[in-house]
């Protein structure tokens, strides 16, 4: 990592003959994982099965930095005097707290630690990062004119603007999916009618807070409420988000009022906790470049996609399978992290006449990179506020990133067999800005509809006119094939591994009346992973590719 940070020495002023001791965080990275009693060979003890489900399904291995942080190492620290906070597996470290910093040379002393460093304060801040996100400034983003199944009310513009409709009406809303929204709080979520439905439904998995252990995210800030409803709403004829069917899980990694280091390493632990109970998609509506203490702060080299600890951990999510959508930040200028990060999908914001706000922060990155990639309303968006209220006066590109990455995740519920990166590069393909993409506008508003068009016609098994279909996906020791004929023909299968080595071959005499094939044999011994069955008539070829559980 090229981040460099200071130090800073505070002399204390004594009084009565003692020293009043600041509090302060400290980030101690490890050596290594030796003797760990996890391994590689039993991720289950430290991944959900939903987590190894997504490995196998895009053949990502299991690597060290699965593997949780050496628990007798976190033993010895704690041993030392300080509080334990986060471990960060990805990191192979753990953030503490301490009231007392003369036990941070007793912990470099450990001859597992390789150093420590310095990363929150309770000093006071003068941080802005929350304010104007609400206006005066209503806009007109209603549905008078939509012939969707659904009543979106206020919330119709921003989602047809996408268009997004199309695939709510095909049945694409989310469900299935799992959402992970990091942020600084969920005030009124337990209580706003807007989360009726998702409360009601039990589509609100579960809750964790990186800022205060064993904290309640549900209060304290109101912007990860005013971010969820964006994606989660269901409140028809008043508002309806880009994903009402998805579950959610709600993590704090933010601390309101502070704007500290500490919280990029908050962010990496959140996400890897995203990860670990198998989430798809993690909104991020944070950006991270000044902090209260400048030593903290990045410069413009240091947005490379490779320097900030929160763009370091963004990019680990992703290389986990997961679709990462970030707030491009609203600096007007300048993209914060981990917005910069390569594998993110960085979303600046436009009003809803398509026109981009001035806020948005643009691109390039230090190294050259297009940024933003995509645009979504974040100029007069509709979000809720509050217990009840709902207004379109959101501003910011905190609501652009949720809208976003709710549409996402319906399209990759439509092809769920395609990668994160096909997804993300056929939403940016089907940009209004596509064959011209700028650091203003990136690939520009992208088309819903389109970008589904675009990954039905990679994969031909979801096509129309596909004349075969395979379950389940993933299998164990069955296969189901059915094939759409008009008349008796043999079938031929290939089952053919990774690698490109065919491992199977079958024939089978189908009609129109019998048209179901079984395979029961030779399946369950195969390992787990991904791979393509190819069927072949007399007239047609199709392959298909399946996951082995």
């Amino acid at each position: 990592m090229k981040i460099i940070l200071t130090i800073v020495v505070i002399m204390f002023i004594t009084c009565a003959g003692s020293a009043q001791i600041a509090p302060d965080k400290y980030f101690v990275q490890f050596t290594d994982k030796e003797n760990s009693p996890y391994t590689i060979s039993n991720p289950s003890e430290f991944l959900t099965q939903r987590a190894l489900d997504r490995r196998y399904r895009f053949g990502i291995p299991i690597s060290m930095n699965d593997i949780p942080v050496n628990t007798s190492y976190l033993q010895g620290v704690s041993d030392v005097g300080v509080e334990i906070l986060n471990p960060s597996r990805w990191l192979n470290g753990v953030t503490i707290f301490t009231t007392n910093d003369s036990l941070i040379s007793i912990i470099e002393a450990l001859p597992y630690v390789n150093n420590t460093l310095k990363i929150g304060s309770t000093k006071s801040s003068n941080s802005s990062k929350f304010n104007n996100l609400v206006r005066d400034e209503p806009t007109r983003n209603d549905g008078l004119k939509s012939s969707s199944t659904m009543d979106y009310g206020l919330s119709y513009g921003q989602i047809d603007q996408l268009n997004g409709i199309d695939l709510h009406d095909k049945g694409f809303k989310g469900e299935g999916m799992v959402i992970a929204v990091l942020d600084a709080g969920f005030t009124g979520v337990l209580e706003h009618p807007v989360f009726e439905y998702l409360r009601d439904n039990n589509k609100i998995l579960g809750t964790k807070d990186f800022v205060y252990k064993g904290g309640d995210v549900y209060v304290g800030h109101e912007h990860g409420s005013m971010v969820l409803s964006c994606m989660g709403a269901y409140l028809p004829e008043e508002m309806i988000g880009t994903s009402p069917e998805a579950n959610y899980w709600l993590l704090r990694s933010e601390e309101g009022p502070l704007e500290n280091i500490i919280e990029e390493y908050n962010w990496v632990s959140a996400a890897e906790f995203a990860d670990s109970v198998g989430a798809d998609v993690i909104n991020s509506s944070l950006s991270y470049f000044e902090f209260d203490m400048p030593e903290w702060s990045y410069d413009y080299p240091d947005m490379d996609g490779n320097t900030a600890i929160s763009t370091i951990g963004a990019d680990i999510a992703s290389s986990k399978g997961m679709i990462v959508c970030n707030s491009a930040g609203n600096s007007g200028y300048l993209v914060g992290a981990p917005a910069d990060g390569d594998s993110v999908m960085t979303v600046g914001a436009v009003d809803i006449n398509g026109d981009r706000a001035g806020f948005s922060s643009i691109g390039p990155t230090a190294d050259g990179r297009i940024k933003p990639n995509i645009m979504a309303c974040g100029a007069g968006a509709t979000i809720a506020v509050g217990n009840s209220g709902i207004s379109t006066s959101g501003y910011g590109t905190s609501f652009s990133s949720p809208i976003l990455a709710g549409m996402i995740t319906c399209l990759w519920q439509s092809h769920p067999e395609m990668t994160a990166l096909e997804v993300m590069e056929s939403v940016m393909e089907s940009g209004s800005f596509s064959k011209f993409p700028d650091n203003y506008m990136g690939w520009g508003i992208p088309d819903f509809s389109s970008a589904d068009s675009i990954l039905t016609s990679i994969n031909p098994q979801i096509n129309i006119n596909s004349f075969v279909s395979v379950g389940p996906s993933p299998f164990k020791d069955q296969l189901r094939v059915v094939v759409d004929t008009d008349s008796s023909e043999i079938i031929n299968l290939e089952l053919i591994n990774l690698a490109g080595n065919t491992i199977m071959k079958m024939g089978y005499e189908i009609s129109k009346s019998n048209n179901n094939i079984f395979i029961n044999s030779g399946l369950s011994e195969l390992t787990q992973g991904i791979y393509f069955l190819k069927i072949i008539s007399k007239k047609r070829i199709q392959t298909i590719k399946i996951l082995k559980s």
